[in-house]
């Protein structure tokens, strides 16, 4: 009965607070591989145990799931450790984007307010 209990609650506590949900880690070479190829992609770059990491990959999780096609992945940096040096991250969050044809037109140290992320996404044509 406990267990029961202790489903519906965890069950009850995911569908009320789903809104919260990170998005979901990328392994880099599988991001990698759709950077290029005809469509804008951001990388965000930090880990699930930041702070601002974790407000980034909310907001993130958000805009994924208003525009799916979007290509926007997260990168972990505790499981990704050879891309941090291929990337030169110094800090995180860091956010890269790189346009249609695979060049970085914007690297972004630091979490991002949902205005800034909003411009960024629509400027760079992400979403």
């Amino acid at each position: 009965m406990k267990r029961l209990i202790v489903a519906g609650v965890l069950l009850l506590s995911t569908t009320i607070f789903g809104a919260d949900t990170m998005l979901n880690e990328t392994p880099y070479e599988i991001a990698k591989s759709d950077i290029g190829k005809g469509k804008a992609v951001m990388l965000e770059i930090g880990s699930d145990k930041c702070g601002s990491c974790q407000d980034m990959g909310k907001m993130l999780y958000r805009v994924k799931k208003s525009a799916p096609d979007a290509m926007i992945f997260f990168i972990n940096v505790w499981q990704e450790r050879k891309a941090i040096k291929i990337l030169a991250i110094q800090m995180i969050p860091t956010q890269i984007i790189y346009d249609a044809k695979g060049k970085e037109v914007y690297r972004h140290i630091g979490p991002l307010t949902g205005e800034e992320l909003g411009k960024a996404l629509t400027q760079y044509k992400v979403r």
